[in-house]
């Protein structure tokens, strides 16, 4: 049947589009409130396993803002390389996700785990007064999630585990790393720079910014938190991979269309795993990144100050940014709305 035939013998059908557009791509994402001086902020582990003794910095400097922290159960508790069971890391998410005197929640470490509890926690609560959710590396799956589904932005940064022992006697670069959380969720609108490489592509975008990790990413194609791309700044960061699973995992972002209508590209730290002997892949990371966006014209920057790295900033998850790639610099802004 020719589609007129169809549409004249359904006339309600005639005023209405047969293909339904990707809402994802323009559905604003909403923004949490902003700390101040006596909220509270949670600490959690739905991925992998840390002691009280190791948060014990982070909790110093973070009720050093003026922030009134709340510790979960399941730090200290283990399940082999676990933050407790799964019923337990649900349980823990779930109450402070429930709890609206919890104004954010800080994810204590990485690791692995949080996929194989995202569909057994109810995000209802989290939708009638939505918080600053914190963390990356594994927690790239709760940032997709949350914004995907719930249109919410979240902070991608260092965690628990990553502020010194004394913040006094940190590298500077830790400290305003460390520091620039406290800018995030307090309000400040963030803006930084990166060191010009050859081999970036010049141009200037902007759009929702959204990413994270790239093995984490590509895990969740095929369900509820796959990662949406369109009209968007994707930004990956990478750690402890070979060449090849780079090249696959890419190709496969590729395949599936995240990379044709994107805005732009960040490429944050990678740290590759030398080729073993006799198997080298035999392509630079530059080779391979442009090989899959070769038929596009969008900024492309490398060396961005995001990852498994001393210079891991946080960025506003799934909120509106400008990146700019001149040759000269490279800058990525906040655009308050």
């Amino acid at each position: 049947m020719k589609r007129q035939e169809f549409l004249s013998m359904a006339p309600g059908l005639a005023g209405i589009s047969l293909v339904r557009p990707n809402d994802d791509a323009v559905l604003p994402v909403s923004t949490p409130p902003y700390l101040k001086k006596g909220d509270k902020i949670a600490i959690t582990c739905p991925a992998g396993w840390i002691s009280l003794e190791e948060i014990q910095p982070s909790i110093k400097q973070m009720e050093s803002w003026g922030l009134a922290v709340r510790v979960g159960m399941t730090v200290g508790k283990r399940d082999f390389s676990f933050g407790g069971t799964d019923e337990e890391r649900v349980k823990d998410m779930q109450i402070f996700l429930d709890d609206h005197t919890v104004n954010a929640i800080m994810c204590a470490r990485g690791g692995y785990g949080l996929n194989r509890i995202l569909d057994q926690l109810n995000f209802s609560r989290f939708k009638e007064k939505p918080k600053w959710i914190i963390g990356f590396s594994d927690i790239t799956a709760l940032h997709l999630h949350i914004e995907k589904n719930y249109h919410v932005a979240s902070i991608h940064s260092k965690m628990c585990n990553s502020f010194p022992d004394d913040f006094s006697l940190a590298d500077p670069i830790v400290q305003d790393t460390i520091l620039s959380i406290k800018r995030s969720l307090m309000g400040t609108s963030m803006k930084y720079t990166a060191i010009p490489q050859v081999q970036n592509r010049t141009g200037v975008a902007s759009g929702g910014l959204v990413g994270g990790n790239l093995s984490i990413i590509v895990s969740m194609m095929g369900t509820k938190s796959e990662i949406n791309t369109d009209g968007k700044i994707l930004f990956l960061e990478e750690t402890g991979e070979y060449m090849y699973s780079l090249d696959r995992m890419l190709m496969t972002m590729k395949r599936a269309g995240k990379l044709n209508k994107i805005k732009g590209l960040i490429i944050g730290g990678f740290k590759i795993k030398s080729d073993d002997a006799g198997e080298e892949f035999g392509r630079t990371l530059y080779d391979i990144v442009y090989e899959k966006i070769s038929g596009y014209a969008y900024p492309v920057c490398f060396g961005f100050p995001v990852g498994h790295q001393k210079d891991n900033f946080a960025l506003k998850h799934g909120m509106k940014h400008m990146l700019t790639v001149r040759k000269d610099a490279v800058e990525l802004t906040e655009i308050s709305e």
